[in-house]
């Protein structure tokens, strides 16, 4: 399972000009489901970005947990984070989970996260999605379990 993850002033995902979803203060976490994954990764990957502290305390050093300055997180899914562009110019995407596992697993990873975070929003799997988000730092880091 595979997440890039930004820490944002605020975001929001649209389908068909509506916006669905938006956060403040927070994370947007792009998440993408490969062959392999197990709802075993999904419980690594909430864990991993609940306990990540990646948002300044009081002195500006990254300290704190988008908990702890009671932030919200967007997931959005994403399977080219599994493209594989190495051969020709058109990437491959045999790493990503079929379409059906792959949304399982999402779904259930959202469900996780609405049970962990307060504010917790999410697009629309296989939707054709417009992302507005503003980076804050910009601060992205990228997240991978195996």
């Amino acid at each position: 399972m595979r997440a890039v993850l930004q820490r944002v002033s605020g975001a929001s995902v649209s389908v068909g000009g509506e916006i669905i979803s938006s956060i403040g203060r927070g994370y947007v976490v792009l998440l993408g489901v490969g062959v392999n994954d197990t709802k075993e990764n999904a419980d690594k990957m909430a864990d991993k970005i609940q306990k990540l502290r990646i948002f300044p305390d009081e002195n500006g050093k990254t300290n704190l947990s988008v908990e702890d300055i009671d932030g919200g997180i967007l997931i959005i899914s994403q399977f080219t984070l599994y493209a594989d562009s190495r051969k020709g110019n058109r990437p491959s995407f045999t790493g990503a989970a079929s379409p059906g596992f792959a949304e399982e697993l999402y779904e259930y990873f959202a469900e996780i996260c609405e049970g962990r975070f307060k504010k917790t929003g999410r697009g629309v799997f296989g939707a054709n999605m417009q992302v507005s988000l503003v980076n804050d730092g910009p601060f992205t880091v990228i997240l991978e379990i195996e």
